[in-house]
């Protein structure tokens, strides 16, 4: 009987073919902190939502404190030097107005410096005011601004409607406030109906600023199962929404400051929030460490946004004008 040959003297056997390494996202610390951060985020938002569905209390016509004080001072008005303690409260309506009031009340310090516009914000999708407890905040205690937010129906089908809404209530703020000229934040499709006001509807006349958080500038791919709502549709890449916004856009007055996250989950890919248009005076932010919820409450992008608004023109200091920036 032939015993087989030892193991050793057995030929090797083939290797096994290497299969090609499939792409995917690394799993990295940074990422899994931001992931953490962005669920924290969302409890929190959740907890203040309701507060965002009910409408802000409005403005009286002029505050108490002013009227006490022209009276002791002869009765001279504050604005335009008209006499007359008696004058009647300005309904401040635009001509183009709606038939129905426009509930967008302006908050703040109404005595801010006559060179800082107001500031409308305008929240993203499926969202309300209350993602800008923070950023507000930020604005009316430290650069005593005066702040207007807009909330628009999730129910909203289209990105132009919007963008004219907008429009209307901006004209309401200028007449409310007497500014010419207003600076607009928005996170996420709030950025985006902003640019499409500013860029296609001629906003960029009323609108001095266009500060941006985490805006599908570009359009994104993320959440296919979204696509079922038209606006979502509006914000795919290549939708005629996007491409309307590639146009020629000269002589645009309006400056772009976009915030884009390293992290950001929901910009796909995270390039799409950069504003990236030959007519557009536009700078582009990088912010590291965190995701897309946490862009309008995180304490360091509130400071460079309110940093931003507070500069008059791009270029001057304060204002990042090269490059990227990171700012958490």
């Amino acid at each position: 009987m032939k015993l087989p040959p030892p193991l050793s003297s057995l030929p090797p056997l083939p290797s096994p073919p290497r299969l090609p390494r499939l792409p995917g996202p690394r799993l990295s610390s940074a990422l899994v902190g931001a992931t953490a951060l962005e669920l924290a985020v969302l409890a929190g938002h959740l907890i203040t939502y309701p507060l965002g569905l009910t409408p802000e209390r409005p403005e009286s016509p002029e505050p108490r404190e002013s009227r006490a004080g022209r009276a002791g001072r002869g009765g001279r008005a504050g604005r335009g030097g008209r006499a007359g303690p008696e004058s009647p409260a300005r309904t401040d309506r635009p001509e183009n107005a709606p038939s129905r009031p426009l509930a967008l009340p302006v908050t703040g310090d109404p005595t801010a410096p006559a060179a800082a516009p107001p500031v409308v914000l305008l929240h993203g999708f499926i969202d309300n005011r209350s993602v800008f407890l923070v950023l507000r905040r930020a604005l009316t205690r430290h650069g005593h601004r005066r702040t207007a937010s807009l909330n628009y129906s999730p129910l909203t089908r289209d990105i132009r409607a919007a963008a004219a809404l907008l429009g209307r209530q901006v004209e309401a703020v200028r007449a409310r406030t007497g500014h010419d000229r207003v600076d607009i934040v928005g996170h996420s499709l709030g950025g985006l109906i902003a640019r499409y006001y500013v860029q296609r509807l001629g906003g960029d006349r009323r609108v001095r600023t266009l500060v941006t958080l985490g805006t599908p500038h570009g359009g994104t791919a993320v959440a296919p199962g979204a696509g079922l709502h038209p606006i979502v549709r509006q914000m795919r890449g290549g939708s005629p929404v996007i491409e309307e916004l590639r146009l020629p856009a000269p002589g645009c007055r309006t400056r772009f400051v976009s915030f884009w996250a390293e992290l950001d989950q929901v910009m796909v890919p995270v390039e799409t929030a950069c504003v990236d248009h030959p007519d557009l005076d536009a700078v582009n932010v990088r912010v590291t460490g965190i995701g897309h919820l946490a862009l309008p409450i995180h304490p360091a992008v509130a400071a460079a946004v309110r940093e931003v608004l507070e500069t008059p023109e791009t270029g001057e200091a304060g204002v990042p004008v090269t490059g990227a920036t990171s700012v958490a």
